[in-house]
């Protein structure tokens, strides 16, 4: 629950800082517009006011258009003034598109005195979000008017306008930061639904072993019960019968243990032990085992003493797992063992002449319930753990497993663990 919180806490901290930081990067973005239209208004402004102080078509129809003489032109005052308008407002138009504004716009043409003006066909009345820019003219104009004259252009909503000219840098930030809001949910839920499916399938495992430790005491009652009388050419087997109870016992025990560890960190007691008599041990009971079934089993162990720091029970379980697997996958099998030192660490190598893995399946055998199939069928029955069992008892252990199989030629898993000295110090 504790790391739940933490999660959801760096969550949230993260989103609503990567939002501030977009949002700094945004008024940086619209300052940056800001001080770019002042700019440009400056060059257009510019512009206009050099053509609009020289004696042209242009400032000849406003002179005329302002002092509403339309002896001229032969038309009306108000068509006069309004053709005026439009041919104004034109050429403000081009002359913003030029330097880079297409921000709509009204204008005023008027002398100080308001004796005389002309204005654009759509009109901004002042308000907080109108901006105005005027342009004292000189020359030609107020010469003919005697009077001073003021070109005064308003825009309107400027800042929807900075906010289009950065959507280029708004809308895939935005997107992004969805985007990434989205993935981690996505994370979170399946973190949180894999957990539900561990602590599940955890409970039917401590239910299940439990149930098994029933049967296990009642075979192991009656072996003892039927030493007793019984022929010498038996006993070997009785005996055998007797160990595979023991070890039986020992891995439900482990599976209730690695339960248990998958909850938590704990499961595990590492101790400095030489493991070359224990794995000694395993091939030789794994040697007896076979010995009444067509397997050919060899093993050797080069490099002795092993001192490595070890679960015993796991570790054993660990290899019994990887020999039972050799045994499984062949209809003559034939298994090797083979451990050596090399560098730092313990190797131990088991192969086998069975059907192989492709390559497909080597990256997901270690996956917890992953089993290779044949076609729509399992040819070996099982539940998919020995694999993920060894690899984490492996990994506790820090060391490494590899594999290495062809389809139809046999598989060989390398188990790797760091050696240490008597003492515990890592050599």
């Amino acid at each position: 629950m504790k790391k739940r919180r933490l999660y959801i806490l760096i969550f949230i901290v993260s989103i609503l800082g990567l939002s501030i930081v977009q949002y700094q990067y945004l008024r940086i973005g619209i300052n940056l517009a800001k001080v770019q239209f002042s700019s440009k208004i400056g060059l257009a402004s510019e512009q206009i006011k050099n053509t609009l102080e020289t004696k042209n078509k242009l400032t000849f129809l406003l002179a005329n258009a302002i002092r509403e003489d339309s002896l001229y032109f032969n038309i009306s005052v108000d068509s006069l003034k309004n053709a005026s308008s439009h041919f104004l407002n034109d050429f403000l138009t081009e002359k913003l598109v030029e330097k880079g504004i297409e921000a709509d716009f009204s204008y005023r043409l008027f002398t100080k005195d308001s004796a005389y003006y002309l204005k654009s066909p759509v009109v901004y009345e002042r308000s907080a979000e109108v901006v105005t820019y005027p342009i004292e003219i000189k020359g030609y104009l107020p010469n003919i008017l005697d009077a001073d004259l003021i070109l005064e252009m308003k825009f309107r909503n400027l800042d929807s306008y900075y906010l289009s000219k950065l959507n280029g840098l708004t809308v895939p930030s935005l997107l992004f930061i969805m985007g990434i809001i989205a993935s981690i949910l996505w994370m979170l839920k399946t973190y949180y639904w894999q957990r539900n499916v561990i602590t599940t399938t955890n409970e039917f495992i401590n239910n299940l072993t439990h149930e098994l430790k029933t049967p296990v005491f009642s075979i192991g009652l009656a072996s003892k019960m039927l030493a007793d009388g019984i022929s010498e050419e038996k006993a070997p087997l009785l005996e055998i019968i007797r160990q595979q109870v023991e070890r039986l016992k020992t891995h439900i025990d482990k599976v209730l243990e690695l339960a248990s560890f998958e909850e938590s960190k704990g499961g595990f007691d590492l101790k400095a032990i030489d493991f070359g008599p224990n794995l000694e041990n395993l091939c030789k009971e794994f040697e007896t085992l076979t010995s009444f079934e067509k397997v050919q089993f060899s093993f050797t162990l080069i490099d002795r003493p092993y001192w490595i720091k070890a679960d015993v029970p796991h570790m054993e379980n660990a290899v019994n797992n990887l020999l039972d697997n050799a045994k499984k996958y062949a209809k003559d099998p034939m298994i090797e063992l083979i451990s050596r030192i090399e560098k730092g660490s313990l190797v131990i190598a088991i192969s086998d002449n069975g059907k192989g893995i492709g390559k497909k399946d080597q990256k997901l055998v270690f996956q917890k319930y992953y089993r290779v199939s044949n076609g729509n069928k399992h040819d070996v029955k099982g539940y998919g753990l020995g694999l993920s069992y060894v690899k984490k008892v492996i990994e506790k252990h820090k060391g490494t497993i590899a594999l290495q199989s062809e389809v139809d030629q046999g598989t060989t898993i390398t188990m790797k663990i760091p050696l240490y000295n008597k003492n515990g110090k890592k050599v």
